[in-house]
């Protein structure tokens, strides 16, 4: 039974509330009743305090998405905007806050406000450089269907790189997307050089050249490529089952085990193990269609699959 505290509680409620202590029967086991805005001592159920303020928002959410679409405290932030998205931002849609089209007078008035403050966002060289290098990372990040949190990885690596100060005369295009390398690295998320440069105007050796002037300088702990990492997303581009799948990891596991993977590159060995658990499994792709996908030539997938072939002692009909 809960009992209605008297007026002559009322006085300790502030002290009470900080200390959780009861004080008919000096408890600490107290209940916050949020719904009911109520502290109840579980032991002798009085009302310690009533009418608590709740201080959080008025709408009720149940997962991240949710909590993210009905917050009304702006974007957090993010270092893939050049100011971590703590500035204001004039937008180009020229309406007032009920929604209605602004005068014509105001309409000018408007665009010299929103070009002075665009101007002021962008004050400093690193800043200008920033604005260059989030927009080519929305870029890249973009078409490679990088996930966000890649991309803030990627973000936070270039940031580094301009405090170390070994930006200054390389290319942008060049170091950004050797973030975005490195990143995907570290994350475990399979992107291969040649994909990326096959989105921007760099050369596969600029490409690698930048990447390993971040990994040198940031003392970067890059963690070893695994095939297995390639099988999810190779096996999905060819429409193979999560069982051939498996079979494939199965069989890249034994390879490393028999020391078949040092030195060599991952995507062909990933490439070379999907070819034949796929003619093991009857779910066959042909050698054109797997070194498509991987970015191998034939060859290299021909050459892996004859040695796992031969170490492993394998039987395949071909």
């Amino acid at each position: 039974m809960v009992v209605t505290k008297t007026r002559s509680h009322q006085k300790l409620d502030t002290e009470l509330h900080d200390k959780h202590t009861c004080p008919e029967c000096n408890s600490t086991e107290i209940i916050n009743d949020t719904s009911r805005g109520e502290l109840i001592c579980s032991n002798c159920g009085i009302v310690i305090s009533e009418r608590i303020m709740d201080n959080g928002p008025e709408w009720r959410a149940f997962t991240n998405d949710e909590r993210e679409k009905r917050s009304r405290v702006g974007a957090p932030t993010t270092y893939t905007v050049h100011d971590k998205g703590l500035s204001t931002v004039i937008d180009w849609h020229d309406k007032d806050s009920f929604g209605k089209k602004l005068p014509p007078n105001r309409r000018a008035q408007i665009y010299r406000l929103r070009k002075w403050q665009i101007r002021t966002r962008v004050h400093s060289s690193i800043a200008r450089n920033l604005v260059i290098a989030m927009n080519e990372l929305d870029r890249l990040a973009s078409q490679l269907g990088i996930p966000k949190s890649v991309k803030e990885t990627s973000a936070v690596i270039y940031r580094r790189a301009i405090e170390r100060r070994i930006i200054r005369g390389r290319s942008i295009s060049a170091m950004v997307a050797a973030a975005i390398y490195a990143a995907c690295r570290i994350r475990k998320v399979p992107r291969t050089l040649d994909e990326i440069c096959s989105y921007t105007n760099i050369k596969r050796k600029e490409l690698g050249r930048s990447y390993r002037l971040i990994v040198d300088n940031l003392n970067i702990h890059m963690p070893i490529a695994s095939p297995i990492d390639y099988v999810s997303r190779f096996g999905e581009e060819l429409e193979l089952s999560g069982r051939v799948q498996q079979k494939v990891c199965e069989l890249l596991e034994k390879a490393r085990e028999h020391g078949l993977t040092a030195g060599k590159d991952p995507t062909g060995l990933a490439a070379a193990c999907i070819y034949i658990v796929g003619i093991q499994e009857g779910e066959r792709r042909t050698q054109r269609e797997i070194s498509k996908v991987a970015h191998v030539t034939e060859v290299t997938v021909r050459n892996r699959y004859k040695e796992l072939v031969k170490k492993l002692k394998l039987k395949v009909e071909v």
